[in-house]
């Protein structure tokens, strides 16, 4: 367990990542006050199952003004989430919010707003990166020079749409944001990271319902193509990923770089090799697979010691708004896919 010493709780369970947010914060040296959520969202016996000892309260309210606690963790229904945010950092608390952060642009201006006015840290959890040890690994890589310098990223997030265990909110576009919004955010992220940039222009952006007619709301496809001063990137993101896959998605991500390449199996190696976090690294001296499943993962230590320190080791402040504000763009310019 880390050394740092912090306080946390936990308003809305409405989506699974909370089970990793909240297991990465309690190893991280954390205290779990208490919990809320509205109903009785389809993860609350994952929840209870994996944390009986955290105590759910009633009033939400209860924790938002509780003056010991420092972090408030937020995985509620995607368009509850600003407002749960914006409310936490006006009574002094950061916050770890799963993604996407926001739904709308009106949402982002008043996070970066409360941001500035109160100080407080508002972190996006993009677990695709974060919570990947290949993926942490692949940045070490980049960094020390073994790929040479970036020049393009493609990022693919297929998804497991699982229609019969989603609340009927998942296909409600006024709600969950659009597949551009909710998912690329991830591959936004990781482009902005690996080609060390801190803005992109969206060139082009797809997003559409190809396969679903029974939730017209819904879209299954899209996709990105972003470029800014250092690299370009193109994102494809889907709910097509088929039963017969032992995971819940086949995510990629190959960074080309001047002098090699390296590609990320995340989740699973369709050719054989057991387990996650698979990673191919080609260059001038090299040709091999790097099984990084016992690499540590930072993300949650760093954001610990960020709310001692206020620091931003974990992610800078600006990077969180910048891939929030790309993602909305990129949902907000979105041509409808054909098919």
């Amino acid at each position: 367990m880390a050394e740092h010493s912090f306080t946390f709780a936990i308003i809305g369970i409405d989506h699974r990542h909370i089970y990793e947010m909240t297991g990465g914060m309690i190893a991280a040296g954390g205290r779990c006050k208490g919990w809320w959520s509205e109903g009785d969202p389809e993860p609350l016996a994952g929840f209870q199952k994996r944390f009986p000892e955290l105590e759910r309260v009633t009033h939400r309210q209860s924790l938002i003004e509780d003056p010991e606690i420092d972090l408030i963790l937020t995985a509620a229904r995607f368009d509850q989430r600003a407002g749960i945010a914006i409310e936490a950092m006006r009574n002094g608390k950061d916050v770890m919010t799963d993604k996407p952060g926001c739904t709308t642009a009106d949402d982002l201006a008043t996070l970066r707003r409360t941001a500035a006015e109160t100080g407080r840290i508002w972190s996006v959890n993009f677990s695709e990166r974060f919570q990947v040890a290949a993926a942490q690994q692949a940045l070490d890589l980049v960094q020390q020079g073994a790929i040479g310098r970036v020049l393009q990223t493609v990022g693919l997030g297929p998804h497991r749409m699982n229609a019969p265990l989603r609340p009927d909110w998942f296909f409600d576009k006024a709600v969950y944001g659009g597949i551009l919004c909710d998912i690329a955010s991830h591959q936004i992220d990781q482009f902005l990271v690996f080609t060390g940039s801190t803005d992109a222009e969206i060139v082009a952006a797809t997003a559409g319902n190809m396969a679903n007619p029974d939730h017209p709301q819904f879209e299954d496809f899209g996709e990105v193509l972003l470029r800014s001063d250092r690299g370009h990137g193109y994102i494809r993101v889907d709910w097509f990923t088929p039963d017969g896959l032992p995971t819940w998605g086949d995510g990629r991500l190959t960074i080309l770089g001047t002098e090699g390449y390296i590609e990320l199996r995340k989740y699973v190696d369709i050719a054989g090799r057991p387990g996650k976090d698979h990673l191919f690294l080609v260059n001038g001296s090299s040709c091999e697979h790097i099984d990084c499943s016992g690499v540590k993962l930072r993300y949650f230590d760093r954001l610990a010691a960020d709310l001692r320190d206020r620091t931003e080791t974990a992610m800078p402040q600006e990077h969180a708004f910048k891939v929030t504000e790309l993602a909305l763009e990129a949902q907000k310019i979105a041509r409808p896919a054909a098919g």
